[in-house]
């Protein structure tokens, strides 16, 4: 046997490992990028760009309309809806003011909190409290120098909730194609976010070199690492996929070093390490049986 055809195997073995963490490095790069629009059409303008130009692209992609829904269905799209574009909006917005990577680490309390509601095993308690420290590490109970803005960790705990919600219904929403409500959920996500993007930025979202601008952030946030996450879902086993998508927020903070020359203290970088641990830790000691979040193949990527 030739030597390719021994690394043939071990190639295809780690390219569903390559795309997930590709996708992740994208999200975190396409988010920079993103917050790099704020000083020309705002938080909300560049939210609007996100989410508007996502469900556009999802539309032409999925074409849901030929898919008729029951009442029951619809409402639950809406519900899904809205949550994922309250949930875009709250993030762009605490981006403003906190760094990416403690926005994304706070954020993430939000799908730990749910998959820890029914904790009974010690090893719970014990991420429970890794997640309560890291928190409280980020938090800002003492104003004044290194202090982060209240303002902005309001709205990241704001869409940590959200991020909660938005599982909750798409996990109601599991009997559809994934696909099709996503493509139908960020359309709804849309209608809630862009008019706050021309309230706030008016006709310079019109602008063609930001509209560009705008559809690149899109194309990073949501089209390029759904796609990649796509190919890791079908040969990654659902708990170890978790394992690795729990890593993101330390990726994003090394996104906004590099990138947006986000400086974290060593308190923040402990705190996210806390986080993510915490978030891996709920995932390898919960049963399939009692997860939250089994189905992540029909949800569409939260956040930047």
């Amino acid at each position: 046997m030739s030597t390719a055809a021994i690394r043939r195997p071990a190639l295809d073995a780690l390219l569903p490992y390559a795309a997930l963490f590709g996708g992740m490095v994208t999200l975190a790069g396409g988010t920079s990028f993103a917050k790099s629009l704020f000083p020309m059409v705002g938080a909300q303008g560049t939210s609007a760009y996100r989410v508007g130009f996502a469900a556009l692209l999802l539309l032409l992609l999925w074409r849901p309309w030929r898919f008729p829904l029951s009442r029951r269905d619809l409402m639950g799209v809406a519900f899904y809806g809205v949550a994922t574009g309250v949930m875009n909006l709250c993030f762009y917005m605490a981006l403003r003011t906190i760094p990416l990577g403690v926005a994304l680490a706070i954020e993430f309390m939000g799908p730990l909190s749910l998959s820890l509601l029914h904790a009974r095993k010690p090893s719970h308690f014990l991420c429970i409290g890794l997640a309560a420290f890291g928190l409280l590490l980020l938090l800002p109970l003492k104003l004044g120098a290194g202090a982060l803005d209240l303002v902005g960790v309001a709205f990241a705990l704001a869409a940590a909730v959200c991020w909660a919600l938005y599982i909750v219904a798409g996990k109601r929403l599991g009997h559809l194609h994934g696909g099709r409500s996503v493509a139908l959920g960020m359309s709804v996500a849309a209608l809630v976010v862009v008019p706050f993007g021309i309230a706030s930025a008016g006709a310079a979202l019109l602008d063609p070199r930001l509209m560009l601008l705008g559809l690149v952030v899109a194309i990073c946030s949501s089209a390029v690492p759904y796609s990649l996450e796509m190919i890791a879902l079908k040969r990654i086993p659902k708990r170890t996929f978790g394992v690795m998508l729990s890593v993101e927020p330390a990726i994003g903070a090394l996104a906004g070093v590099i990138v947006l020359a986000e400086l974290l203290s060593p308190q923040q970088w402990i705190a996210i390490a806390c986080i993510v641990a915490a978030s891996a830790g709920a995932i390898l000691t919960t049963t399939p049986e009692t997860a939250v979040v089994e189905d992540p193949e029909a949800m569409e990527r939260p956040g930047g």
